[in-house]
């Protein structure tokens, strides 16, 4: 018996919808696909969303009011009717036929939670949204192996399947801010509780990518609030490597040099990440320069 839930924010899920029931009713499960709606600004995706109500054992519900990822998904899981969670995020499609088949599989195992990975098309697309391509393809997708090597900063909330028992207990933070990276601290949540998390060859890939500027000042954000999350007892400083090499210039007293570097040269460094190659390197480094511009000593 499964759940399926789908947070949404402006995406259209109906091809996802259609592709996930369909392997549900081939594999003859007792499953339900619930879908909630943060309040989404576009009103013609909301509608041609509802259509998927006409599905068997699907629900489509809309807040009125904007609530944010973590709180949007603590709902979902409190409204699921069984015990096994499959987490999908909105902007993700299915490339196997056997993926439900895979998870099925590996709740066999039993695992407390699963990740399947993720997955970016081969084609580089346009040229405004290399930067979130080429993160995608050299930070997130990542063998399984790999993955397991770091179980937990390498689970992503976009593709998971977890026990109801487990998130009732670690659930979704939502004294955050509703805009941060939930699913970092989410993640740290899990490995202080010693929840075990597998990782398995189940991955969905993500379609929908962001604009350079946007992914960029998303970054900016992120890392932010991840240093929010260290600065209020949140996460440990060594969880995640940008906010660990960050504590370790401030120790060395060498903040006031990328400061300085951010303050001097963020407009070339922003202009490199817009390019047809951005660089990673160039990317961390104008992630910590930014963490180290905006912090006192």
């Amino acid at each position: 018996m499964l759940s399926i839930l789908i947070p949404t924010y402006n995406h259209s899920i109906k091809n996802l919808v259609y592709s996930i029931h369909k392997q549900c009713i081939k594999a003859d499960l007792t499953f339900e696909i619930l879908i909630y709606d943060d309040a989404s600004t576009k009103k013609e995706i909301v509608k041609n969303n509802l259509e998927v109500e006409k599905l068997s054992n699907v629900c489509y519900n809309v807040c009125k009011k904007n609530i944010g990822r973590s709180a949007i998904r603590n709902r979902l899981w409190k409204l699921a009717e069984y015990n096994w969670l499959l987490f999908l995020d909105a902007d993700v499609s299915i490339k196997s036929n056997d993926f439900i088949k895979n998870y099925i599989q590996a709740v066999e195992q039993n695992s407390e939670v699963i990740y399947g990975g993720l997955q970016y098309n081969k084609k580089i697309p346009e040229h405004n949204k290399i930067l979130r391509w080429k993160y995608g393809k050299k930070r997130e997708v990542k063998s399984k192996k790999k993955r397991q090597n770091n179980s937990y900063v390498n689970l992503l909330s976009c593709n998971f399947l977890i026990f109801k028992d487990i998130i009732k207990h670690v659930p979704f933070n939502e004294m955050i801010p509703k805009e941060a990276n939930e699913d970092t601290l989410f993640s740290y949540d899990l490995k202080l509780k010693k929840i075990n998390v597998v990782h398995i060859d189940n991955p969905v890939e993500h379609t929908n990518l962001e604009s350079s500027n946007k992914f960029i000042e998303k970054s900016l954000f992120y890392s932010k609030y991840s240093l929010f999350f260290v600065e209020n007892k949140l996460m440990d400083k060594d969880y995640i490597k940008i906010i660990k090499i960050y504590y370790k210039l401030k120790r060395m007293k060498l903040k006031f040099l990328l400061s300085t570097l951010y303050k001097l040269l963020k407009t070339f460094l922003k202009l490199q990440l817009r390019s047809k190659n951005p660089s990673m390197f160039i990317f961390d480094l104008y992630r910590l320069s930014y963490l180290c511009y905006i912090t006192k000593d």
